[in-house]
């Protein structure tokens, strides 16, 4: 009888410990505020060719933008449809600049 309950809290326990070991994507994300908007980098990759270069899905104020390139050099954007847009005041790439210029 006492083997049967211990089975039993042996499961319950390593379901509890994978259900606390997931870590969700909007932990693992990085969120700043910049002018009262907040930007979370969702996932981001460097170019390997191009260093100054970063593929990246952001999104501000809880609104997902699609994937876009940054171009920290020129300070400028390719957006998705291929249109290259310079840098607003409250653009995610300034951010992400800033971000991973700090990290090298």
């Amino acid at each position: 009888m006492q083997i049967k309950y211990l089975s039993a809290w042996i499961i319950f326990g390593l379901v509890l410990v994978l259900f606390f070991s997931v870590i969700s994507p909007v932990q693992a994300s990085v969120c700043r505020n910049l002018q009262g908007h907040q930007i979370c980098i969702i996932s981001i990759k460097r170019s390997a060719k191009n260093y100054w270069e970063y593929r990246a899905i952001v999104s501000v104020d809880g609104i997902k933008k699609p994937l876009e390139i940054y171009n920290c050099r020129d300070q400028n954007k390719v957006e998705e449809d291929g249109n290259i847009v310079p840098f607003d005041d409250i653009d995610p790439g300034r951010l992400i600049c800033r971000y991973f210029q700090k990290q090298r």
